[in-house]
């Protein structure tokens, strides 16, 4: 599983980048805002989420880790593939499209190109609960590490989750044990000891 990379930018396109770590070039697939943030043949650091079908091996970056958080809520709903979600991530920002969900507004999310009455219903019946939880663990964390490590936090969560699905175990279960080890442990541990506590859940 690829966490994140760091590079510089060597093509960038409305939908794609093409970024070059240490000599390889990685075509990685990104939401509009995030493109519009990016400059070409500079350097940067993008989280990642790589998609693994029979037909292809798909990335695709995110320079915020709240989006990456956001894209993973998508493509969990039933309808709701990748593509799908980058066009909600490019049609609305991530404040209004979690404030559309939690405040389960069906006409602005239906207003996005290709989202039907019934898929905009699922979207807010089944992540109005998570978004929520979401948003009460930032500001959870924010207000006892006095915000400066909220990012880092959530980035070490988002990288746990990606090696513990890798290590085969379902994210259902992953979250459950990570969200077991914060309580248990705190929110500000490495990455490494996350996981390590994580598989003892």
């Amino acid at each position: 599983m690829i966490a994140y990379l760091k590079g510089k930018i060597t093509q960038k396109e409305t939908t794609f980048v093409l970024i070059e770590v240490q000599g390889v070039g990685y075509f990685v697939r990104v939401s509009v805002p995030t493109s519009e943030l990016l400059v070409e043949n500079t350097d940067c650091q993008l989280h990642t989420h790589l998609q693994i079908k029979e037909d292809a091996h798909s990335l695709y970056g995110f320079l915020d880790i709240q989006e990456k958080f956001l894209f993973l809520h998508l493509i969990e709903v039933s309808g709701v593939g990748a593509n799908t979600a980058m066009i909600i991530l490019s049609s609305m920002t991530i404040a209004e499209i979690k404030n559309a969900i939690v405040q389960e507004n069906v006409a602005a999310i239906q207003k996005i190109k290709g989202i039907g009455l019934k898929t905009a219903q699922r979207l807010i019946l089944e992540l109005k609960d998570k978004i929520k939880k979401d948003y009460l663990e930032i500001t959870a964390i924010s207000s006892t590490s006095g915000g400066g490590h909220t990012a880092r936090i959530m980035k070490t969560k988002a990288d746990s989750l990606a090696a513990l699905m890798a290590l085969g175990i379902s994210k259902t279960i992953a979250e459950k044990n990570i969200d077991a080890v914060i309580k248990k442990h705190g929110a500000d541990i490495s990455t490494e000891q996350m996981i390590k506590f994580a598989l003892q859940s």
